[in-house]
């Protein structure tokens, strides 16, 4: 039987078969319920795994199918919402294997490996809480020599609808596009230094959007001097608006030949930042197949005030339709771009909670469908994760089912329930002790401690719905 969640989350599926439909349901549940574990495990029996193999080879279980009802459920928990923040960010599906490879995957970098490209587009409230996915990308990179061998000039004369890069307005229109579900709810586009494209940052706005720089852009003047200055030397030079005291922690480089600032080492310290902003006139770059217009936005810059010798100073450069006249406007932007970091984590549930990259499959549309069930398994544990952190005194069937929270009292206090059911962060708590939580002051449990304690719980619900005090036994 399909868990409720699985139910309200699939309530508009479509793929044309009300059996599929339920098929569906049924897989999401199973597949939710151990998603670390193989799907013949998670199945549990030869009929369910021969049927959900059977589910993603069918023609009609898309991608697009699948994700298209977990939109509309995250539209409606966006409507609800003052504020939501809309990131977007790549990944890789790294699928490369010992022999057989994966019919349909490309060739991921420069090496041997091969898989796909993930690039969703992933709301959440400004505390973190993930509201679910809107839109994902996923595409294959045809064999052959990569852009980055081409020259600068060779890059800037193709049209971006021909880049890889185009993904990045793309998905951008996407959100734009989102307005017109939740006409009362502030939407806010927020994109890493990838992004920062001049066509994305020219693009009509019309919701409000962030961007990390990550180029040092020419500013629009009238009479410019002889050096043409940069935003960065302009935004040094405005006055301090707040200092604050971060934590940095530290960073070993994952590729020994890059050689970007931001990419060097670095030791676990206190560091202090201080925090300036502006308004900008940015120089259009050119381009053979059109003429840019230059554009006014506003700047934030976040920089270590002192770094100590050996290690780059912390240094943020934001982009911004966003006010930044004083501190707090200023303070906002800087928080909400502090959100995107969540998509990392989101990435890393789909990677190692939900283990999509072992995955065996020999063609690539059938892995897809499975993909496109992983995200919403993935949303949905680190929604647990992130909703007790953010509403800890709500009720925890929010969440949970009674026979879920009742059987993860009684394992873990060694007593029983209570009549009325425990706050959510209470009992989420409880749930990733099961998954080897322990318990330290101001450390909340995180998404690895849950997505293993779910799984728990999952089987020990099974117990109490079939053994338990209120079990139903036949005659």
């Amino acid at each position: 039987m399909a868990n409720t969640w699985v139910m309200e989350e699939t309530r508009a599926v479509d793929l044309k078969d009300v059996r599929t439909n339920a098929r569906l349901r049924e897989v999401l549940t199973q597949l939710g319920q151990r998603p670390t574990a193989s799907i013949p495990a998670a199945c549990g029996g030869h009929a369910d795994m021969t049927a959900a193999y059977r589910l993603f080879d069918n023609p009609k279980v898309t991608f697009e199918r699948i994700l298209g009802p977990h939109a509309q459920s995250t539209r409606e928990r966006m409507a609800a919402q003052p504020t939501v923040l809309l990131v977007q960010d790549t990944t890789e599906i790294d699928l490369t294997r010992p022999t057989r490879q994966v019919q349909g995957a490309g060739p991921l970098g420069e090496d041997t490996r091969q898989g796909l490209f993930l690039h969703p587009l992933h709301a959440f409230t400004p505390n973190g809480t993930p509201l679910g996915t809107l839109q994902a990308i996923p595409w294959v990179r045809a064999p052959g020599p990569s852009s980055a061998r081409l020259t600068r000039a060779q890059r800037a004369a193709i049209p971006i609808e021909e880049k890889e890069s185009h993904r990045w307005l793309q998905t951008l229109r996407a959100a734009q596009q989102e307005a017109k579900y939740c006409p009362q709810t502030r939407l806010i586009s927020v994109c890493d230094s990838e992004s920062d494209i001049y066509e994305v940052l020219a693009e009509p706005p019309r919701i409000d959007w962030i961007v990390r720089a990550c180029q040092d852009r020419a500013l629009a003047l009238e009479a410019p001097p002889a050096a043409t200055p940069h935003f960065r030397e302009h935004l040094l030079a405005q006055p301090l608006l707040y200092t604050q005291t971060i934590n940095v922690r530290a960073h070993k480089p994952k590729i020994a030949c890059d050689h970007r600032s931001r990419r060097q080492p670095r030791q676990s310290r206190q560091a202090h930042v201080e925090v300036r902003s502006g308004n900008l006139t940015l120089r259009p770059p050119w381009r053979a197949d059109r003429k840019l217009p230059p554009i006014t936005i506003n700047a934030v810059l976040v920089r270590e005030a002192n770094a100590p010798e050996g290690d780059g100073p912390i240094e943020w450069l934001l982009l911004t339709s966003l006010p930044v006249t004083d501190a707090a406007q200023a303070r906002d932007v800087v928080q909400f771009y502090c959100v995107r970091w969540m998509i990392e984590i989101f990435f890393r549930v789909l990677k190692s909670g939900c283990r999509i990259e072992q995955r065996r499959f020999e063609h690539l549309d059938r892995l897809l469908a499975c993909l496109a069930v992983y995200l919403i398994i993935a949303w949905r544990t680190l929604y647990v994760c992130r909703l007790s952190r953010a509403r800890p005194d709500i009720d925890c069937q929010a969440i949970f089912e009674p026979e879920e929270w009742k059987a993860v009292w009684k394992i873990v206090r060694q007593s029983d329930p209570p009549d009325q059911p425990p706050p959510l962060g209470e009992l989420t708590r409880m749930v990733a002790q099961l998954g080897g939580y322990v318990a330290r002051k101001n450390s909340p449990p995180g998404p690895q401690t849950i997505w293993i304690g779910l799984q728990r719980t999952y089987d020990f619900a099974l117990c109490w719905r079939s053994f338990g005090p209120e079990a139903t036994h036949g005659s």
